[in-house]
Formats: C-alpha cells, sequence, structure tokens
C-alpha cells in the first residue's frame, strides 16, 4: 500500500524548516508541503485565540491541497490549537511539544528542566503539563524568550547582539540549575550553538524535530501512508509557499536548509493581519 499524497507542514516563519529538514531525513521518499506565515510572524507576543484562528486558517488551506498529515512546527500554535485541530479535522495532526516533553523527561538527570519559549508558549504551560504527565517529580522552568524569534527571521544567527540577548534569558535558567533545556520553539536550533555556548556542555539542549519526525513516521507506517517509491531514486518534492515576502523566504529558508529554494508560492488567499 502506498499514498503518495504530501505531509503538510506549517510554522510562523522560516523556524519549522529545522522540522522539514529532520523529516525529510527519516522520510526521504515523502513529498511535503510546508507553509510560512511570514505576513503575521512573530505568534507569541500575539493572543491565544488569534493565534488558534491561524491555525485553522492554515491546517484547512493544508486541508485543502490534499495533504495526508499535518504537523504543526510552531510550539506557539501548537500550545494554543493543538487539541481544537485535531477534534475538527479528519486528518491527523501532529505538534512539537509532546515529542519534546518526552525527550527532556528521558535526558534530565537532576529532574530540572528549563524550557526556552515565546511568550505564549512560556506562559500557556504547555510543556510543564506535557512533562508532569510522564513524571510529576520534575522541576519545570520556563522562559520566555520573545526577541529570538524576530532576530532570527532578520537573519541575526550570531554575533555580539544575539550573544546579550540570549544571556539575559538563560542566566535565569542557569541560577536553577537545570540540565536540560528543551528549545521551545522551531527557530531555536537555528541559534543553538550560542545558546549551547552560554549554558555550557553539562546542559543538554533539546529540539523537538526530531522526535516529531519520529512519530510523523510511526503515525504514517501505522496508518499505511507511507509512499512507496518505484525506485530508490525517486526521492520526495519539497513545495514551499509562505503569506508574504517569497523572496525573503528562499533567502532566508536557503541559508537555514543549506540548499537553494528555487521557487516559493505566494498564499494570497490567506488574510494578512
Amino acid at each position: 500500500m502506498s499514498d503518495p499524497r504530501p505531509i503538510g507542514v506549517f510554522d510562523s516563519g522560516v523556524g519549522g524548516l529545522t522540522v522539514l529538514s529532520d523529516i525529510r531525513d527519516r522520510l526521504p521518499y515523502e513529498h511535503t508541503i510546508y507553509f510560512g506565515d511570514t505576513a503575521r510572524v512573530p505568534y507569541g507576543p500575539r493572543d491565544p485565540a488569534e493565534v488558534r484562528g491561524f491555525a485553522f486558517e492554515i491546517v484547512e488551506y493544508l486541508v485543502g491541497l490534499n495533504v495526508k498529515l499535518v504537523v504543526i512546527a510552531c510550539n506557539t500554535a501548537a500550545a494554543a490549537a493543538l487539541k481544537d485541530l485535531q477534534a475538527s479535522f479528519e486528518v491527523p495532526i501532529v505538534g512539537v511539544i509532546e515529542p519534546g516533553a518526552r525527550a527532556a523527561v528521558l535526558d534530565t538527570r537532576n529532574r530540572r528542566v528549563g524550557v526556552l519559549a515565546t511568550k505564549l508558549t512560556a506562559e500557556s504551560g504547555a510543556y510543564r503539563r506535557a512533562i508532569h504527565a510522564l513524571d510529576a517529580g520534575i522541576e519545570v522552568y520556563e522562559q520566555a524568550a520573545p526577541e529570538f524569534v524576530p532576530m532570527i527571521e532578520r537573519g541575526i544567527v550570531d554575533g555580539p547582539e544575539l550573544e546579550e540577548v540570549a544571556r539575559g534569558y538563560l542566566e535565569p535558567l542557569i541560577r536553577r540549575r537545570v540540565d536540560a533545556v528543551i528549545l521551545g520553539c522551531t527557530h531555536y536550533p537555528l541559534i543553538s550553538a550560542t545558546i549551547n555556548r552560554i549554558l555550557g556542555p553539562e546542559v543538554r539542549l533539546i529540539s523537538s524535530a526530531g522526535q516529531t519526525a519520529l512519530e510523523v513516521r510511526n503515525i504514517l507506517s501505522r496508518r499505511g501512508y507511507l509512499r512507496r517509491p518505484r525506485n530508490l531514486e525517486d526521492f520526495g518534492r519539497s513545495v514551499y509557499v509562505c503569506s508574504a515576502d517569497p523572496e525573503e523566504f528562499a533567502r532566508l529558508g536557503s541559508r537555514f536548509l543549506e540548499e537553494s529554494i528555487e521557487v516559493v508560492t505566494p498564499a494570497s488567499a490567506l488574510q494578512r493581519t
């Protein structure tokens, strides 16, 4: 049995490309459609109800493109809307919070876990709940880092400006003596070198991208949705869609994927609020 329909992946901007990259690595024969909501990035400072509305709009758009599964490659959108989306659509929908929480529970040795996230994600307590559902004894410290996403979307992924901002966010976690830090936004792996340098080698950084990709593979396999290629050279194709500035998306996306993105389709049908 083979299902050639694409996997849909969406994020507020280019950060979710970290999740897309892991999906393509683990499922090289799957077609993918990536949607970056660049007209409305960042999601973190917005009201949860507004983000929920954006998420419903984008999932409906992707379902209209006949995707077989949707990955919310955005912690903020997953925190605001995952359960409601799963209850409203027949297509399987996967978030990035639970996979990251599971990895943190396995990785922490002193049972002190930090969560570096957007304002909305940190205030939602989504990671705390997910971790405590697995181990109620783990201490969870959630730190909002609202400046990271705008900086990354401007292409600032290293240098003294980022270093100064990062130290301000990370020092509270260092004082709490955490030994594992979840990168609770799919943009943050793009600045993991700076974060890792400040935290030190004894603190493990956890990105949910790899764990999410494994979950996608398991769901597709159990449902018989995997694409079976005619030959080993028949790799999956990726389509890129964004809600604003396709040229800028292609420039930044090519840098983050370390490969050239030749075509980005504007999704003019979506509202830009």
